[in-house]
């Protein structure tokens, strides 16, 4: 097990090499540990993330098998099913680091904006699941001027939706927010750059995290 600074900062050095279009070599020879994962696994950070086919966690952290707990839903909501899965690794394996991971362009959110809009009766019941858990932080932005500019109105929404959902995860769970509170467990939330690969992590970051800094690293 790895602490929760530590593995941020793993995280934060395999997104720079993602960005710079390298690997490492641990992450190239992932497939000799596949023997080894039979026995059982230590994955050093949880991942929240979006199920767009244009963020796999894995990849944009390069990372290989074994280091991830990855749970992937659309608009990286929090349900009990997110949050069952998110106690499990962390008491299970003792991961000490969850990452919620939105994404520039989100669709989810774009479709919430649309609802809001102009509200579409023949969505899905399933799909206005999702859309409802996402309101919350799109009907935040109505009284702005952000409401007119549906670009910026979804770039904002979905970093609200992103705090949203970490915030969910340190206070809709006793397990959590036990871990939190005894076993330095954290919760953050971030934003990957479908235009650039960059991963930023902008919520609930511990005072350490100035020292490496995504410029930093």
């Amino acid at each position: 097990m790895i602490d929760a600074v530590s593995a941020l900062k793993r995280l934060q050095e395999g997104n720079s090499r993602f960005v710079n279009g390298l690997r490492s070599v641990e992450t190239m020879m992932t497939h000799a540990k596949r023997a080894t994962l039979t026995e059982g696994q230590e994955p050093f950070a949880i991942i929240l993330g979006c199920s767009d086919s244009r963020v796999p966690a894995e990849i944009v952290f390069d990372q290989g098998l074994g280091d991830l707990f990855v749970i992937r839903v659309a608009g990286n909501i929090v349900a009990p099913s997110q949050i069952g899965s998110v106690e499990f690794a962390a008491a299970k394996f003792k991961t000490r680091l969850v990452v919620v991971l939105g994404h520039s362009q989100c669709g989810a959110v774009s479709a919430t904006v649309e609802e809001l809009k102009r509200p579409d009766s023949e969505q899905s019941l399933n799909i206005k699941s999702i859309v409802e858990r996402i309101r919350p932080s799109v009907e935040a932005f109505k009284p702005t001027e952000l409401w007119n500019d549906d670009v910026a109105l979804v770039e904002q929404s979905m970093r609200a939706n992103v705090r949203a959902s970490a915030n969910q995860l340190r206070h809709g769970s006793a397990i959590l927010e036990n871990l939190s509170a005894k076993e330095d467990l954290l919760i953050v939330g971030a934003e990957y750059s479908l235009e650039t690969g960059k991963v930023e992590f902008f919520d609930g970051l511990p005072e350490l995290y100035d020292c490496f800094s995504a410029t930093n690293v």
